[in-house]
């Protein structure tokens, strides 16, 4: 690479639980000798993403690999955080040749883009594509969109109806913004669920985009590194809900964090957990438990009723053996009645 080139950046975007890490894992496990640098953009206080990248023990995925950011929206202290996280990257004494940017669930890409325009880092970086995620059977089942006939329906009972579906308008600004779409989890999907969902993306998107059907968000790096689609000069062909907005921020949402102690058994607990997701406003649960008797930490993600779970590396000698599970939803969460569901209280 010239000394005149810019580092490529990916922007990998996507709803909680679509599969943004598990195919940021796929990505450097099959990346080659490649140097590749991963920044997790966190929604909540903890690094849970961070966590379960490190533990997959993929070389490149040390300390001098991963910066974390903790504020759930990376353009909102663009100045403040990404720009010196970009930095130190490149300042690196041998420097990644690609940087990929994992986006909190619930983050608008767009303004991610636009923050590439920067003085600072927009002779150094480009956005090589920002890849949308989707959770195939989250969007087959309706969950981030509405019933737009009964709304239909319902503003022409009632004039002052003026409805906003904020899970829908993330979603629909990830795929607006998109240069590639992956649609994840298709092995759980129907032949004719497959087909509707990718002909609902297309009437979406107003542009060519390519759609690709994955499991496990398993797809070959070579095709998500090199685009070459130069995003932040193309930003008038990626519309966005919220264009004419001064700012952005996710008043919508809340996030908290439920420390468990060591358990017995998981059966219950998952059980508990799935229980909890399914009687409040949950969208996401990730996280770890401390199981007595095994050496490994157990990694738990779930999304809607879907509750998966694995152990993912031992726990180290340095670091407190006990369970701690991130819960994001919608605004309005009840903290304590979900705390205790989920300990049995």
């Amino acid at each position: 690479m010239s000394s005149l080139a810019k580092t490529p950046a990916t922007i990998v975007t996507g709803f909680l639980g679509a599969g943004k890490t598990t195919l940021l894992r796929h990505v450097l496990e099959n990346a080659g000798d490649r140097r590749i640098a991963v920044i997790i953009n966190e929604f909540g206080d903890v690094g849970i993403d961070r966590e379960i990248l490190q533990g997959c023990g993929v070389k490149g995925c040390g300390e001098d690999g991963i910066v974390e950011l903790s504020n759930g929206c990376i353009c909102c202290t663009v100045a403040d955080d990404f720009i010196p996280a970009l930095e130190g990257l490149l300042g690196m004494a041998e420097p990644p040749e690609h940087i990929i940017i994992e986006t909190s669930g619930l983050a608008l890409p767009k303004p991610l883009v636009q923050a590439f325009n920067w003085p600072d880092i927009a002779s150094r970086v480009t956005v090589d594509g920002v890849i949308a995620v989707v959770d195939g059977p989250a969007v087959a089942a309706g969950r981030f969109a509405d019933d737009t006939e009964a709304l239909a329906a319902q503003r022409q009972e009632d004039g002052s109806v003026d409805h906003e579906n904020p899970l829908e308008e993330v979603y629909e600004d990830q795929l607006l913004c998109a240069d590639l779409i992956v649609m994840n989890k298709s092995d759980l999907m129907s032949e004719d669920q497959r087909a509707k969902v990718a002909a609902e993306i297309k009437q979406t998107v107003p542009r060519a985009v390519k759609v690709v059907e994955t499991e496990g968000a398993q797809i070959d790096a070579a095709v998500l590194l090199g685009l070459g689609a130069a995003a932040e000069a193309d930003l008038d062909a990626r519309p966005s809900h919220h264009d004419h907005e001064e700012e952005h921020d996710h008043d919508d949402f809340d996030t908290f964090i439920v420390d468990l102690p060591q358990v017995e058994e998981t059966e219950t607990v998952i059980a508990r957990i799935a229980e909890a997701t399914g009687s409040h406003d949950i969208l996401r649960v990730k996280g770890f438990l401390d199981v007595k008797g095994k050496p490994m930490r157990l990694l738990v993600q779930g999304v809607g009723g879907r509750i998966q779970q694995q152990f993912d590396r031992p726990w180290r000698p340095d670091e407190a053996r006990h369970g701690r599970l991130v819960i994001i939803g919608q605004h309005g969460l009840d903290r304590e009645a979900i705390a205790r569901s989920i300990a049995g209280e």
